[in-house]
């Protein structure tokens, strides 16, 4: 490219050609078009509708057993039960001079054992029960794995999300 400046005016012949020369030079690749290679494989055979393909594990989502949210919600309901039970006492005993909150709580601890024995009972009963399976899946198996990344992030602080699906 020439830098040196010129020192007269170009003609409408050299001015014509010149812009023609630019825009030709603009509109042109500067390399040939890169050849991209696939970076991934998809097997296109269909999968056996049943038998030979393998069991997926699934994970378990779940953050509380069973079990315990019951044996939870059970102690709520014994410990709002002899609440109740309490305030019926304190009421009726309200007028003697002699109730204090000692003998308040004697007279409901029998009650709270009983209802304390009964969750217990009904919790370790509940766990020694046979589990049921009743997640057997005999129909087609489908796997599919799509992992779809949309990133246009710039800058210093961005963030990247990748779906897998």
């Amino acid at each position: 490219m020439d830098f040196e400046p010129i020192t007269r005016p170009l003609t409408d012949a050299e001015a014509r050609a010149e812009a023609e020369r630019i825009i030709t030079q603009s509109f042109q690749p500067e390399t040939p078009p890169v050849r991209h290679f696939p970076t991934s494989f998809r097997d296109t055979t269909p999968p056996p509708a049943y038998g030979d393909t393998p069991p997926v594990h699934q994970d378990d989502k779940r953050i509380v057993p069973a079990w315990a949210a019951g044996i939870a919600v059970a102690s709520i309901g014994v410990g709002a039960g002899i609440t109740g039970i309490g305030c019926g006492a304190w009421l009726v005993l309200q007028g003697l001079a002699s109730v204090t909150l000692y003998g308040v709580l004697m007279v409901t601890l029998p009650f709270a054992g009983l209802a304390m024995v009964a969750t217990a009972i009904g919790g370790a009963v509940s766990k020694a029960r046979q589990s049921v399976s009743k997640t057997v899946y005999e129909g087609p198996v489908v796997q599919n794995t799509q992992i779809t990344n949309t990133s246009t992030t710039r800058g210093m602080f961005s963030r990247t999300r990748n779906d897998v699906r």
